[in-house]
């Protein structure tokens, strides 16, 4: 595949968590995450961006997620749930993204923070008008997005080769 292939990773952080005496992995979305996350599938939709493949996190608050934020899109991404992106670093969110099939051009991942927001923040080398301080300044809230442009193979991600394109939280 050529390495002018234009891409998208959308990284999507969690809708709104609830504490309940469960384990961390286990918590569900709060009234407020259910009431977010579909939102951000609108946005998704609207702004013309329909991943082709979605690594989410197995956490119970991701898959959550997930189902309320899909049934938004014009059409449902394949799905993969992968244990890796709980409680993921920076290096091993960059590792699963080099090991994405070639034929994928618009990736999704929905995660957690800090990741998340550490990925974000490391591919991104440019942004467009003020969505890096945007993102910045919320510290990647909860359902929040980020949408990055980069060209090239999915094995040659890394620290600065992506453009962030829009940054989007539901409480902006």
């Amino acid at each position: 595949m050529s390495v002018d292939v234009p891409r998208r990773i959308v990284l999507l952080r969690h809708a709104k968590a609830d504490w309940p005496q469960v384990s961390d992995h286990d918590r569900p979305l709060a009234e407020r995450g259910r009431k977010d996350a579909p939102l951000a599938g609108r946005w998704l939709a609207g702004a013309g961006v329909t991943p082709e493949l979605t690594l989410c996190s197995t956490a119970t608050r991701c898959r959550e997620t997930w189902k309320l934020t899909a049934p938004e899109l014009p059409r449902r991404p394949k799905t993969v749930y992968e244990e890796r992106l709980y409680e993921a670093s920076l290096g091993e969110l960059i590792a699963l993204v080099n090991g994405v099939d070639d034929a994928v051009r618009d990736l999704m991942l929905v995660g957690h923070n800090p990741g998340v927001h550490a990925l974000a923040d490391a591919l991104s080398g440019e942004a467009e008008g003020d969505a890096r301080e945007r993102m910045n300044r919320a510290g990647f809230a909860t359902s929040g997005m980020a949408v990055l442009s980069l060209t090239g193979d999915w094995k040659s991600v890394e620290h600065g080769v992506a453009r962030l394109v829009a940054y989007w939280s539901p409480h902006d």
